[in-house]
């Protein structure tokens, strides 16, 4: 049978139950003739209908009403990148623009249907979409976020058509905003969870629901108490003695709580302003670019470009994220800063965010994965969060190996993202399994990370919106780095960091039993 007639037979299976996660290939009899690539193909069409499954029995359109995923927030983010390559399609675009109202009530109806289940959001994350709504609300309607999209090139219709959207803004989209806004403020607010209860765990069905979540951002079969565990150890023993390892040649203090204290507090540990931002995030990519062929041999085509974060999010928005390229080659991978508040910052991450979030990190791995045209569409395009973040911050380490870290101070950089990520496995947890408080949370990653203390209330914010994927990236990384260890092991002379990087990355973005997988492979075939 084909690929795809055995993914309906899978699909089936898994309406009636779900398969293990340490099994890549569930009902292996079925897919015996199926060669490597598609068995990896119906593996991750396997995974991805798994975690569909899994979000649908989580809730999770009646649960997205945060600052992170919340349909509003997706609407500010992505909009203002979308580029319309034909006169044809800009006009479609209308009638969809036209429709948008009807989206945004559905998905403000899914969050009252929520409230009737005890779904009830944290409050902390309505306030926090309030406030990105309002701030939407109040900006003019010339320049519009959402209605800022590209127009075809050399387009001589383009003023008639940007009129058109300007009416769809002003009659549907905005009005519909406003609606969703009110259900937040006026219904959902009212019913959140307070800051000492924001976790799932305080909710009807939480527990339950975050075992699902757990599954979904880390492809493995691990528990809560697991993952909390392995946090803390890499927190509370491993990490403090690299600290005080490094510290000690930059800044001449080797106890862990005053390295922490001097890299928070210090004035000279921030950035200058916005232009210092893009200045050492440019002469980064610039420096990992050439050193790349040593490390890699295969390369996306696209190129990176940096952008800021668009001001009517960034308050509420993370210090940086990645966008890929647009799949017909419209729009380059962009490698977004925020540049609010810029002189808060810490400057010394500035190196390890540009690896992880740009290059050799998400621009290597997804841009590569879009170009991939042996591969199906939507393998291509899938995000399986383990290995996208795994290998984000697995590639903040081997930018040390690769002698890319300018100074001390920036592998104290490389530390402070490596311990920010460990904390996200304890602090996960504690809020969504073991009931913490905000508070308490917070508490904890200034107790063991030098992130500055508005940064980590954003970021704890995000957790407790988005259950679960915070646990990806450390989970992740430790997985590409044991099997990156059993192959040099097993290999020995014969070991190739270019090829281990290529098995890596050259079938897109898959779940970590996969990647298992091929490495397994690779290993057999390179060792005959």
């Amino acid at each position: 049978k084909s690929v795809l007639e055995k993914s309906y037979m899978v699909f089936f299976f898994l309406m009636l139950r779900r398969p293990p996660r340490s099994t890549l290939f569930p009902y292996t009899t079925l897919f015996r003739s199926l060669d490597r690539q598609d068995r990896v193909t119906l593996g991750m069409l396997v995974s991805e209908v798994t975690d569909k499954l899994l979000e649908i029995q989580a809730f999770e359109a009646e649960t997205s009403s945060d600052q992170m995923h919340g349909l509003h927030a997706a609407l500010m983010r992505m909009m203002p990148h979308v580029t319309v390559q034909e006169p044809e399609h800009a006009y479609m675009l209308v009638e969809r623009f036209s429709k948008m109202g009807t989206m945004i009530d559905q998905a403000a109806q899914r969050f009252r249907e929520g409230l009737t289940k005890g779904h009830t959001p944290a409050r902390i994350n309505i306030e926090r979409s309030l406030s990105q709504l309002d701030s939407y609300m109040e900006t003019p309607l010339e320049g519009d976020l959402i209605g800022s999209i590209g127009a075809p090139a050399d387009w001589d219709g383009e003023p008639e058509w940007r009129d058109s959207i300007a009416v769809q803004i002003k009659e549907v989209v905005r009005p519909a905003i406003d609606r969703y806004r009110s259900v937040l403020r006026e219904e959902l607010l009212p019913a959140s969870r307070p800051d000492d209860q924001p976790g799932l765990k305080w909710m009807t069905d939480g527990e339950e629901m975050y075992s699902k979540y757990v599954s979904i951002f880390t492809s493995l079969d691990l528990t809560a108490e697991e993952i909390h565990e392995i946090g803390r150890h890499e927190v509370e023993e491993r990490l403090p003695r690299e600290y005080e390892e490094i510290a000690a040649r930059a800044l001449d203090i080797s106890r862990f709580g005053d390295v922490l204290e001097a890299l928070r507090s210090d004035p000279a540990m921030m950035y200058l302003d916005a232009a210092q931002m893009f200045e050492l995030a440019e002469g980064t990519m610039t420096r990992a670019m050439e050193v790349v062929p040593d490390w890699f041999s295969t390369t996306p085509n696209a190129t990176c470009e940096i952008q800021a974060v668009p001001d009517a999010v960034a308050e509420n928005e993370v210090v940086a994220y990645y966008m890929q390229p647009a799949p017909d080659g419209s729009r380059p991978g962009i490698y977004f800063l925020n540049t609010w508040n810029a002189t808060n910052r810490n400057m010394f991450e500035a190196e390890s965010i540009a690896f992880h979030e740009a290059i050799p990190g998400h621009h290597f791995q997804l841009a590569l994965a879009a170009e991939l045209d042996h591969l199906p569409t939507f393998q291509r395009h899938s995000v399986s969060t383990a290995f996208v973040e795994g290998w984000g911050l697995y590639t903040e380490r081997l930018a040390d190996e690769m002698g890319l870290y300018s100074t001390d101070l920036q592998r104290l950089g490389m530390l402070s993202a490596d311990s920010w990520r460990a904390c996200r496995l304890v602090v996960d947890t504690g809020l969504h399994y073991f009931g913490w408080s905000r508070r308490q949370a917070i508490d904890y990653m200034t107790r063991y990370t030098p992130v500055r203390t508005n940064e980590i209330a954003v970021e704890v914010d995000r957790y407790i919106g988005m259950p679960g994927q915070a646990l990806a990236y450390k989970i992740g990384q430790r997985e590409i780095f044991r099997l990156r260890s059993e192959a040099e092991t097993r290999l020995g002379a014969g070991f190739d960091i270019r090829q281990f990087h290529d098995v890596c990355l050259t079938s897109g973005s898959v779940t970590l039993p996969i990647l298992n997988e091929l490495v397994k492979d690779w290993i057999n075939s390179a060792g005959n």
